[in-house]
């Protein structure tokens, strides 16, 4: 298992966690923050952990690079604006979420550029 793929085991085990945690504080409370949190959390844990094992391309390893780094930027801005009262810097959430946005379009076009596989 390469560099890579052993930090993305890493950082969606660790958001993963992170997501059920903030769930579950969500459900204490009112926040949409941490109702945010736990959602993009949870929806990318399982992506990272699949692209971790089998991504194989460079455009998968792209595609996983921009969704960890993506929802790093995103998670980490509701969270410091949930417990600090400020942004990690100005625009850093709509930078995330377009990060990931283009993390998911290139597992769109790794499928469109794949050669070959198996036919039913």
């Amino acid at each position: 298992m390469n560099l890579l793929s052993r930090m993305l085991l890493l950082l969606a085990g660790v958001l993963g966690a992170a997501g059920v945690a903030a769930a579950a504080a969500a459900s204490h409370g009112e926040s949409r923050n941490l109702s945010a949190i736990a959602t993009i959390f949870l929806a990318h844990a399982p992506v990272l952990l699949v692209l971790a094992l089998h991504g194989r391309s460079r455009l998968l390893g792209g595609a996983a690079v921009a969704l960890a780094a993506g929802t790093l930027v995103f998670g980490s801005d509701l969270a410091l604006r949930q417990w600090v009262g400020h942004a990690l810097f100005p625009g850093a959430a709509p930078l995330g979420g377009m990060t990931m946005m283009l993390g998911w379009l290139l597992i769109v076009v790794a499928g469109v550029a794949a050669k070959g596989g198996a036919s039913t």
